[in-house]
């Protein structure tokens, strides 16, 4: 009997000193009050429910055991809402109709400063179109208007890619390098290699080239290239399996501004 006891104690202190994560929310949009949120990450290749809880006079919580940090997404049936780093602390959310914000634990801060950077930058690219319609409103000459928005936008473009390629390297070794990663390629109709995913994988250490998603995506988009280029696909980077394009992505994406 005492052994009987000396084992459960022991497997509850195991427990009790396992990591875990706990989130509260806080929504003052109408529309999400008796809604179930799910959240929802990439594991073995597919999006998989993590956990779920509805949403109740505004607040909900999600907790429960953390076998890994990851990413993940929070979503109201099919429509993602945010992205959300599952780490050990308190974590906290804030919905409301101007704004989503995670926050209280260090990689979360650090996406959120990043993501309100990005944002700040879509809107900078947005306000050019209303640009446009004061200056034809003022007189000025359309070819004109043109070539000098047309500068700003590629202005605006070249901050952003190294805005994202500059967050994703300095996080090469946690989460957050392929999470965002995931972000910029999965607006993507299929894999392919860019001029910045480039730059990106020349800097990229072992831990950020070996994480599922960044291999498979990378290694997909090899062969695409080559057999665009009409060469063997064999002679391409390293193999693969199941094209990422298949897979329904739990983040949100951060390419194209202005779109």
């Amino acid at each position: 009997m005492n052994k009987i006891i000396i084992t459960l104690a022991i497997a509850c202190a195991l427990v009790s000193c396992a990591n875990t994560y706990h989130v509260e929310g806080a929504s003052s949009v109408t529309s999400l009050d008796g809604s179930k949120l799910y959240l929802r990450a990439l594991k073995g290749g597919e999006v998989k429910n993590i956990d779920s809880c509805d949403v109740i006079h505004g607040k909900f919580v999600f907790q429960g055991v953390l076998d890994t940090v990851r990413m993940a997404n929070l979503f109201m049936d099919s429509e993602s809402i945010l992205p959300i780093v599952l780490e050990q602390g308190e974590i906290n959310i804030k919905i409301d109709n101007a704004n989503q914000v995670v926050s209280g634990t260090p990689l979360n801060d650090k996406l959120y400063e990043f993501l309100d950077k990005h944002k700040q930058l879509g809107n900078r690219y947005n306000e050019l179109s209303h640009q446009h319609s004061r200056m034809l409103l003022d007189g000025m000459d359309e070819d004109s208007i043109n070539t000098q928005l047309n500068a700003e936008a590629a202005l605006i473009m070249q901050e952003e890619d190294r805005l994202v390629t500059t967050f994703i390297v300095d996080n090469f070794n946690n989460v957050l390098g392929p999470g965002v990663f995931m972000m910029l390629t999965s607006g993507f109709r299929y894999p392919i290699l860019t001029p910045q995913i480039e730059d990106i994988m020349s800097k990229a250490t072992d831990k950020f080239k070996n994480d599922p998603y960044v291999k498979e995506y990378y290694q997909t988009a090899c062969e695409n290239e080559a057999k665009m280029q009409g060469l063997d696909p064999e002679d391409a980077a390293p193999a693969a399996s199941t094209a990422p394009e298949t897979q329904e992505s739990a983040l949100p994406q951060i390419n194209g501004l202005g779109q």
